[in-house]
């Protein structure tokens, strides 16, 4: 599993051009899965998320975590966190988790966060715009097999 993780002011996602869901201060996550993940995989993700310090306290340091600060979550599913461009300049996506499996691990993910931190979505599949105002920038890579 594997999550880039963006400290924004703003995101939202848009489909069609129907706004979907949108979040003030927090985090966005694009989140993808590969064969072999599973809610171990989960939730050593959400434990990570839940509490990297990356936001400032009131002496301008990175200290607080998103729970700290009250902040919200906008998901989106990403398979293409698993490209494979070793050979050629098209990627291969072999790597992503079968469309039903990933889904099932997404909405689970989803479900999870939610208990902790109030959680958005995009739509799984779905041709996104993901809007973002990335906050320092601050993005980090999480992988679940990197422990």
């Amino acid at each position: 599993m594997r999550v880039v993780l963006q400290r924004c002011k703003h995101a939202s996602c848009t489909v069609d051009k129907k706004l979907i869901s949108e979040i003030d201060h927090g985090l966005t996550l694009l989140v993808g899965f590969t064969e072999n993940d599973s809610e171990k995989d989960i939730d050593a993700i959400i434990n990570k998320i839940i509490h990297l310090r990356i936001f400032t306290d009131e002496n301008g340091l990175m200290n607080k975590s998103v729970l700290e600060t009250n902040g919200s979550i906008l998901s989106i599913s990403q398979f293409t966190l698993f490209a494979d461009t070793k050979k050629g300049n098209r990627p291969s996506f072999a790597r992503a988790l079968k469309r039903e499996e990933a889904e099932l691990l997404y909405q689970k993910f989803n479900q999870k966060l939610n208990e902790w931190i109030p959680t958005k979505t995009g739509i799984f599949g779905a041709d996104m715009l993901i809007q973002l105002e990335n906050d320092g920038p601050v993005t980090i890579l999480l992988d679940s097999k990197e422990k």
